[in-house]
């Protein structure tokens, strides 16, 4: 499909999962499916395959901005690469076996666990100090046997649903280690790109994966990915954790399919992406009014 509008859709998806490593398969793959008419299996491969290659770039950004905490992004991919195989199998399983109902349910059951993870996770946000990169510099034995267990766990319920790549690894993470926002989002997509390689791969092979529309995906979505890592590096801690439960919680309702869904979930979008913009030209006069009273003193000394 060449149509340059998934140009737009790519860029707003690259910005949300630039800044909070959320919201990419949630959120793209319903968009294909009822505003360009793609067949399911077809959006779930392109959206697969784009955001394996888009998160790279936003997994290489995030790196060079020293975010990423690459061994714990490892261990998880031991577990997570095996199991989402599992899973696609066991979809694929079941869905011979059952037919289509079995999708639904599946979304439904990730649906209740997301809204209910975003209300845990502004709870521990409210009553506990996240901690610093520090702390995962070196993983012990008992690290490196949960990351494992949350790949295992991540992994198998991405492959059969074929959602949640960002959204249910960050939520692992924010409760197990104590890592400060901006960390947990690095990891998270640098996981994410190695992992959805390895189910994008299969799904261009199997023939699901259109070329043609996941290049206009591309075209908008990696600099949306660069600019929103980039934000979220500056965002104060306490609204980007905020900024990732809002994308647990919109994640749930679409998946949910509650009543206005995607009216609610394009306001939400839209606000979020207008208080972004104000909060730049805030910081941005705030710059300049440090700045400017320099200069007068400087030409005072001269003369």
């Amino acid at each position: 499909m060449n149509d340059p509008r998934l140009a737009l859709a790519g860029f707003v998806t690259g910005l949300l999962v630039g800044m909070t490593g959320m919201g990419g398969g949630s959120l793209m793959t319903p968009i294909l499916i009822f505003f360009f008419n793609f067949n399911p299996s077809t959006a779930i491969g392109t959206d697969i395959l784009h955001g394996a290659i888009f998160k790279s770039f936003g997994a290489v950004r995030h790196r060079r901005l020293g975010t990423v905490r690459a061994r714990l992004a490892a261990w998880m991919l031991l577990g997570s690469a095996p199991a989402s195989l599992l899973g696609v199998w066991v979809a694929t399983y079941l869905t011979d076996r059952y037919g289509d109902s079995v999708d639904s349910v599946q979304g439904q059951v990730l649906g209740y666990t997301l809204l209910f993870g975003a209300v845990a996770f502004v709870v521990k946000a409210l009553t506990h100090r996240s901690g610093t990169a520090s702390t995962l510099g070196r993983l012990d034995t008992r690290g490196r046997v949960i990351a494992v267990s949350i790949g295992i766990v991540g992994g198998f319920i991405v492959g059969l649903t074929s959602v949640g790549s960002g959204t249910l690894f960050a939520l692992a993470m924010l409760l197990a280690y104590p890592l400060a926002a901006k960390y947990v989002v690095g990891t998270d997509i640098a996981h994410a790109a190695a992992l959805l390689f390895v189910a994008g791969i299969g799904h261009l092979v199997a023939g699901n994966v259109d070329v043609p529309a996941m290049s206009w995906l591309l075209v908008g979505s990696i600099p949306g990915v660069l600019i929103g890592s980039q934000v979220s590096v500056g965002l104060p801690e306490t609204v980007l954790r905020m900024a990732l439960a809002t994308a647990l919680a919109l994640s749930g309702l679409k998946l949910l399919d509650v009543p206005y869904a995607n009216e609610i979930v394009v306001v939400s979008l839209s606000a979020g992406l207008g208080a972004l913009l104000v909060w730049g030209v805030v910081v941005l006069v705030r710059r300049r009014a440090r700045l400017e009273p320099a200069v007068p003193e400087s030409r005072e000394r001269r003369s």
